[in-house]
């Protein structure tokens, strides 16, 4: 629908599009994209830019920034984030918030000097917090941070002016200050566990919250009037600053910042995974802080329903609707609501893989929305795409991830699409695990693209259709993806053991696959051999406690699903493993199985040792489902004379991996559908760092 079309929108909606001040400045609507990060930062800030621009079409009132390092003093390398360090940083900044501020949003640029937070590993700068403590970061690194004194906090406040006189020439509506999720330095001189002063910052609360004061009064009044200025605290901090506190800040500080940001507690907390958060799960904290404050509060809650937002804003829990991770899944979620599209938004499945992106310092990904990040590295629009090239058929063989994706964007963009599911259900590996405990929010991936398909005539679903190289060669379609998924693995091969162990056929051996189809161990002990290290080790674990049996879990890793550090949420799962009384054994590999058993190997040391059990349950690793793409492959000297242009395996069948990595795949097989480039040719575009000038090696 064109920008300036007649609102559809249900009038139930309404109060969700009402204009709020913020101070100085009114968003046109309660829809306020919160900071997060996206892993492109100083790196790839063309990338993160045209993301946020995106956001800007879909009809947010509030874009932010990730938070962006203010002073070359406190820096998180290695993780990817943005630097507003010098006045060099201006004009990358300054574009972001162009590209932000079209259609009429905010922008807000999120400040963070990390203190205890930050270990300098690049600057090799003395890190400084509010008193002597080891550095608190995700590695641990064997750094201390020393006390801050007088002096120091000068330097402090200077910083943050100066680093608010730079966002403002950049064009920020909004600065707002990080003292959130541990990983801000208000929240580290507000929190007794990191401050424990006996000056005028320390002590009292009023102390505490002394630098607070200072830093965002002395903000405004180097910004002026024309600026807002935002804080973002936590509602919670376990032993340290927790919720009844936090109330007490806000009442005694109530009219101070232009706007509350309120997260839950640690990001694992704020982001916290469906498997273990429902949506809207902040409001026990966030519930009733509104009428301590006359300025606007902004919560988050993964947030995906209309209903759920307008029922917060009706009842008085928060002014604005915060989101990251749904603003992400899709971009257009106003939009949408506005139009009244409620049923085309894309809802976030809340598995976090988004936060991937960041923990490993690459390029984020989203499950739901595989356009993410590629807005300019190959200019992939989630609501746009390029209409269909010179040739006029597609077949899909696969309804999985891969294979639903690639029909419906496809299918979006004018191609004659058949579907070809070899079973009676669409959704592959995806309608499975939706089963499993905690991971029912998964069936949305399925769901959306469902949906969206059955309303595309040109896209034609077959089910009971296991095709055969002949049979694609007959049909003579122009266009061929093979998304055929994968199986798992029952030999124990994986990152462990490379080659299969040995196994005693006495002993009954099953895979995920057998267990999501229903065909469980008939009773006793367990020893369930996870080498994945992502979720299904935990998930099955956890079903078949479910299901009345003794598990023992055996991982090579030190950890349970090490891998789930990634998306904040390993701590929870081995929680839970310690909560259901599974017998949890790591370092140690399973080498072989016996008709007694399984043998274990140390994972530093090769010491061997052997655990009983009645069944052994096989988590490893998957091989692809390929057999279809070799057949066809083999001839592909007949391609040609049965009308076949291209034929591509995609997703798993290609190769198994996280179902990101699937509906990426199938878009992408999309996208490029009759699209040429250039031999060795990149297929995405990247920033090239200028050179400094010779003369300055001399």
């Amino acid at each position: 629908m064109p920008k300036d079309a007649k609102s559809a929108r249900d009038p139930r909606y309404d109060i969700l599009f009402e204009p709020v001040k913020i101070g100085p400045v009114t968003a046109k609507n309660r829809f306020y994209q919160v900071p997060h990060c996206n892993g492109g930062g100083y790196r790839d800030p063309s990338a993160a830019a045209q993301m946020r621009n995106i956001k800007a079409q879909g009809g947010w009132g509030v874009i932010f920034t990730e938070q962006v390092e203010m002073h070359h003093t406190s820096e998180i390398t290695p993780f990817i984030e943005l630097r507003l360090w010098e006045d060099k940083d201006i004009p990358g900044l300054a574009r972001m918030a162009e590209a932000m501020k079209t259609d009429g949003a905010l922008a807000g640029i999120e400040l963070a000097y990390s203190g205890v937070n930050g270990g300098n590993l690049y600057t090799k700068e003395v890190p400084m917090a509010p008193s002597t403590s080891p550095i608190l970061t995700f590695y641990k690194d064997p750094v201390s941070a020393r006390a801050m004194d007088k002096e120091d906090i000068r330097n402090l406040r200077r910083w943050h002016r100066n680093a608010c006189l730079r966002a403002k020439t950049a064009g920020y509506d909004i600065i707002e200050l990080y003292g959130a999720h541990g990983f801000g330095v208000i929240q580290h001189f507000l929190s007794p566990l990191t401050n424990q002063r006996s000056d005028e910052y320390g002590g009292s609360l009023e102390n505490r919250a002394r630098l607070f004061r200072e830093l965002i009064s002395e903000c405004k009044d180097a910004v002026g009037d024309s600026i807002a200025i935002s804080v973002r605290l936590s509602l919670e901090e376990i032993g340290g600053l927790e919720n009844p506190e936090v109330r007490d800040m806000i009442s005694m500080n109530a009219d101070l910042p232009d706007l509350w940001d309120l997260g839950h507690g640690t990001w694992e907390d704020c982001s916290g995974p469906s498997r273990f958060t429902e949506e809207g799960a902040q409001e026990p904290l966030v519930r009733g802080i509104k009428e301590l404050t006359d300025k606007p509060v902004v919560g988050v809650g993964r947030f995906t329903s209309p209903d759920a937002m307008v029922s917060q804003i009706k009842r008085g829990v928060l002014d604005f609707i915060g989101a990251a991770r749904p603003s992400i899944a899709d971009p257009f979620i106003p939009r949408k609501i506005d139009e009244g599209r409620v049923e085309d938004i894309r809802e976030c499945i809340g598995c976090n893989i988004c936060v991937t992106g960041d923990m490993t310092m690459s390029i984020s990904r989203c499950t739901q929305n595989p356009t993410f990040m590629e807005e300019w590295r190959k200019g992939w629009h989630p609501e746009e795409i390029d209409a269909k090239g010179a040739s006029e058929t597609v077949l899909i063989i696969g309804s999985g991830p891969a294979g639903l994706e690639a029909a419906r964007a496809a299918g979006e963009r004018g191609y004659q699409v058949a579907l070809a599911e070899a079973g009676t259900e669409l959704g592959g590996r995806v309608a499975l695990e939706c089963k499993l405990p905690g991971l029912a929010t998964w069936g949305r991936v399925r769901d959306y693209r469902q949906h969206q398909i059955s309303q595309m005539p040109n896209v034609e679903v077959y089910y009971d259709s296991r095709l055969s190289a002949q049979d694609v060669l007959d049909f003579g379609f122009e266009n061929v993806a093979i998304a055929t998924g994968s199986t798992w693995r029952r030999d124990g091969v994986a990152r462990h053991n490379l080659l299969p162990i040995p196994m005693d056929a006495a002993m009954p051996i099953f895979t995920p696959d057998d267990l999501m189809a229903g065909n469980l161990p008939e009773g006793g002990h367990i020893v369930l051999y996870d080498d994945d290290h992502y979720y299904m080790g935990g998930v099955l674990a956890e079903l078949l406690v479910q299901k009345g049996l003794e598990v023992t879990l055996v991982t090579p890793a030190n950890l349970v699903s090490e891998w789930t550090l990634n998306t904040l949420e390993q701590h929870r799962i081995q929680a839970r493993m310690i909560e259901l009384g599974v017998h949890i054994v790591t370092a140690q590999a399973v080498t072989a199985v016996t008709g007694q058993g399984a043998t274990l190997n140390c994972a530093f040391t090769g010491r061997t040792s052997n655990v009983d059990c009645d069944a052994a349950v096989m988590v490893t690793c998957r091989m692809p489902n390929d057999d279809l793409w070799q057949a066809l492959k083999a001839r592909e000297d007949e391609w040609e004379n049965a009308g076949i242009k291209k034929i591509e395996r995609i997703g798993d069948a290609n190769a198994p991996a996280p179902i990101a990595w699937a509906t990426y795949a199938g878009h992408r097989f999309a996208r490029e559908l009759d699209v040429t480039r250039a031999q060795d040719e990149l297929p995405f575009r990247r920033e090239v760092t200028e050179l400094a000038p010779k003369e300055a090696f001399r």
